[in-house]
């Protein structure tokens, strides 16, 4: 009889979560799993409340990627009551937007994945932290990360009001304006962020592309998946966070689908298994056929690595830059290198970066114009945004009094949720053979899904919306006699 090997807990990223590896006789993988034991049900906590209150309601999904709901709740909201921010409100939101993508993904490269390649996969497990990062990179850039961070959320604190749970966002504008004398004082740290965004890809050149032996790890096969792909773009087919269609680019890299907010059930639906709570989305016009890669699977992936791959390029040049080089090192388009998404979760943080400047370069920011006030009843609304883990769905509907009667959450990280299966149960195969498992391997499995920078507070929701409530009643050898259900 085989064995069954635990990681509990899952290390390195944002929620709660177990990968349990079932081994055969021989001591090889049959297969892994990425359970997700928490539940979250914040569809429900929505209902019956005013629509407007949502922005500062979903927010409280997560601590980490609060301004990612706030936005997409804000846009949501904009959708039900039929209403177009200012041309300075939309300026203002992509402001804090970006800068928050960038502090985000700057957390993630050098606190939670940069410990697996700076620090290297299999070091010991007290030093695959951001101590370990600092040792092998220098106080002097610990320090920059940590003062960088600071200083660009100290512009979404100014602008939002709370950088954890944001109330910046109104239907049709914002709250609060830009000064002449804090925007020069926000462009001169957007400045210093766009250095630091060069030097950190610098470092990732240094230290990761110049070790041949983490090259072969993204290039190899252990960490890729041909899957479709999906992303915010703009009218050129370029990035965008905060606005656009959503485009869908298939495993050979051709458009496959390309869509506004309002058509996304037309494209998306969701999937569930009885061992996780969190749903694993797919195309709807190729169906679900199962944990497969490939054309003939409906799974898709999303965030950094997925945003480049549907893009034509980037919005900014020294991004594009950084971009062409990737392709041009991975071999083109599309890149199925799992481990590929810390490079161009580095990328978009130079492109964030640049665009901040661009925004507080343009002294229009400053105008007063910053709401259209809503005049239509509310109804139904739609709002998509590029979180920094992938593409974020929200959709209310209202009855006239603008109470909110159903939520539906397409969270970012359950776009990634079956290809992180995927990545799992692929790694581990590969990693562990003939039984031998140890803390480095474990870990090198764990980078699987760490690569996707994962949120499980935001990803973890029930489908029909209540909590399923399971018992099984064992003898004494530990045989299930009777299973009671309420679903």
């Amino acid at each position: 009889m085989g064995t069954k090997v635990t990681i509990d807990p899952i290390t390195r990223l944002e929620g709660h979560g177990k990968i349990e590896i079932f081994l055969d006789d021989s001591g090889n993988v049959e297969n892994a799993y990425l359970q997700i034991p928490e539940l979250r049900g914040f569809e429900q906590f929505c209902v019956d409340r005013p629509v407007e209150e949502l922005p500062r309601i979903t927010p409280r999904i997560c601590g980490v990627c609060p301004m990612a709901h706030h936005m997409a709740s804000t846009k949501t909201v904009d959708a039900v009551y039929n209403v177009q921010p200012t041309e300075t409100a939309k300026k203002l939101r992509q402001l804090v937007y970006d800068s928050y993508i960038f502090e985000d993904h700057m957390l993630h490269f050098f606190f939670l994945g940069g410990p697996d390649f700076v620090v290297t996969p299999s070091a010991p497990k007290k030093e695959r932290n951001i101590l370990g990062v600092i040792a092998k990179v220098g106080l002097e850039i610990g320090t920059r990360v940590i003062k960088t961070r600071r200083e660009i959320r100290n512009i979404v604190t100014y602008l939002s009001g709370r950088i954890i749970h944001p109330v910046g966002g109104l239907p049709g504008g914002v709250s609060k304006g830009l000064t002449e004398e804090k925007r020069q004082e926000f462009l001169k740290i957007a400045i210093d962020a766009r250095e630091f965004a060069q030097e950190s890809i610098e470092i990732f050149n240094n230290i990761v592309l110049g070790n041949n032996a983490y090259v072969d790890l993204i290039v190899g096969d252990i960490y890729k998946h041909k899957t479709y792909y999906m992303g915010l773009v703009d009218e050129n087919n370029k990035v965008n966070f905060y606005d656009g269609k959503v485009r869908v680019v298939d495993p050979d890299g051709k458009e496959f689908v390309k869509f506004g907010a309002e058509d996304y059930l037309k494209q998306i639906a969701e999937h569930v298994e009885p061992w996780s709570y969190m749903k694993f989305p797919f195309l709807k016009s190729i169906g679900w056929k199962g944990f497969k890669e490939g054309k003939n699977s409906g799974i898709y992936r999303v965030a950094p690595l997925a945003r480049l791959n549907v893009s034509d390029g980037m919005a900014t040049p020294m991004a594009q830059e950084e971009y062409e080089r990737m392709y041009e090192t991975l071999g083109g388009k599309p890149a199925h290198n799992t481990l590929a998404f810390h490079w161009a979760r580095l990328i978009e943080a130079l492109y964030a970066s640049e665009h901040i400047v661009e925004l507080l370069e343009d002294k229009t920011i400053t105008s007063p114009d910053i709401r259209n006030i809503p005049t239509e009843i509310p109804t139904e609304g739609v709002g998509i945004i590029e979180a920094a883990r992938g593409t974020l769905i929200h959709h209310y509907k209202t009855n006239e009094q603008g109470m909110v009667k159903a939520v539906n959450l397409i969270v970012a990280t359950v776009g990634n949720s079956a290809a992180m299966s995927l990545s799992i149960a692929k790694a581990a195969k590969a990693l562990i053979k003939n039984g031998k498992v140890d803390d480095g391997l474990l870990n090198m499995v764990e980078m699987a899904f760490r690569a996707y920078d994962p949120c499980m507070a935001c990803a973890t929701h029930s489908l029909p919306g209540s909590t399923p409530f399971i018992i099984n009643v064992r003898d004494k050898d530990n045989s299930i006699v009777e299973t009671i259900r309420r679903d």
